[in-house]
């Protein structure tokens, strides 16, 4: 039996539904923001970019539940999520008062770091349009009972946002599972997003709240204690001597605290310098932990939509029916390989991610 039951395609709209605000990056390439005078645009926005992948890696249907306001920005951001092939017709657009004194389109500004210098961000994001969003304003039983989905995600980000946006998380995902949607939450925790609204105190209040409707818990070595107050010894200094019975112990203390958790899934970093890490994954799942084979030394382009990509790979994994031994390996490949390009999104495809997936180096294929 799976650990998940997951509803057949027939009949559902959609493979996922996702749930998070979608910002405007603006990339300085090999710059730094501080002294860049040309940007890159991209979109990002790390639940949204988990319907992303999920549509343009693996062709699964995907749509994304956010707002923007109605300006050039808005659409700029609207035509680059058309590019990534995720549905908008959830989309809510909020009229432009000329300024946006009222509300705006989220920007993220972000470095991608070299060698012993870090990867840098500096979002420009209050009073958005998406973090504006409340309960009671999204049409949830047309989503998941007449449209009908067969996963929902979202996470620490989009409930960081607001003091309205977590009731909003929590009536998408209670609505979710009334239809039998899978729920996956990625803690991401950001403490830059916290820190005026009660800091890290505040983000486990929260989460914890949250945390009780979900079905698949994601995040880093570090979410467990930064946004849920489960501290995991053995991963603070080298992931090459994690010690798996201290994960597991851990996540024992969590499923126990949530019975309703059916997948703990975690990504694993080393980071050497901003453009070497080491690189894997660990998932549990039924009482058993399964270990990603370990990337050491993963070269890097951009950093930035990593672990977003380990989780479409895993969620993809699922929904194709696969094992949770399977579905770690899926998402780590798939994760690692968003890494080697620019941008927020993955630029991978199905059998790139497969041909990585089983050991496939990085000659020129032609």
């Amino acid at each position: 039996m799976s650990v998940l039951e997951i509803a057949p395609a027939d009949g559902a709209r959609w493979d996922c539904v996702a749930l998070g605000e979608v910002m405007l990056r603006l990339d300085p390439g090999e710059d730094r923001i501080s002294r860049a005078r040309t940007f890159r645009a991209w979109e990002g926005g790390g639940e949204y970019n988990v319907a992303r992948g999920l549509s343009r890696s693996f062709g699964m249907r995907t749509a994304i539940v956010t707002a923007l306001v109605d300006n050039p920005i808005g659409r700029l951001v609207e035509d680059l999520i058309l590019a990534g092939g995720v549905d908008r017709s959830h989309l809510i657009w909020r009229p432009f008062d000329g300024v946006g004194r009222t509300a705006r389109n989220g920007l993220n500004f972000t470095e991608r770091g070299f060698g012993i210098r870090s990867a840098l961000g500096c979002s420009d994001r209050g009073h958005s349009a998406a973090s504006q969003l409340r309960a009671g304003e999204i049409d949830w039983e047309s989503i998941f009972g007449t449209e009908r989905a067969r996963w929902f995600h979202t996470g620490g980000i989009f409930a960081a946002l607001s003091e309205g946006t977590p009731a909003l998380a929590l009536e998408a995902m209670q609505a979710a599972r009334s239809h039998g949607a899978v729920v996956s939450y990625d803690l991401n925790y950001r403490p830059s997003l916290w820190q005026a609204i009660g800091g890290k105190a505040r983000a486990q209040e929260v989460n914890r709240e949250l945390v009780g409707q979900v079905d698949v818990l994601l995040g880093n070595e570090e979410d467990f204690g930064a946004a849920l107050g489960f501290e995991t010894e053995g991963v603070d200094e080298s992931l090459s001597e994690l010690d798996p019975a201290s994960y597991d112990r851990t996540v024992e203390r969590v499923v126990a605290a949530y019975p309703n958790l059916r997948v703990v899934a975690t990504t694993l970093r080393t980071v050497h310098t901003a453009s070497r890490n080491d690189w894997g994954a660990i998932l549990w799942a039924a009482g058993e932990t399964h270990q990603a084979q370990m990337r050491p030394n993963l070269e890097i382009l951009d950093r930035v939509g990593g672990g977003d990509s380990f989780a479409s790979g895993l969620i993809y994994a699922f929904l194709s029916g696969l094992s949770p031994a399977e579905a770690v390996e899926w998402g780590a490949a798939h994760g690692a390989l968003a890494m080697t390009t620019p941008g927020d999104a993955s630029m991978a495809s199905r059998d790139e991610v497969e041909r990585v997936l089983h050991g496939g180096a990085g000659r020129v294929v032609r």
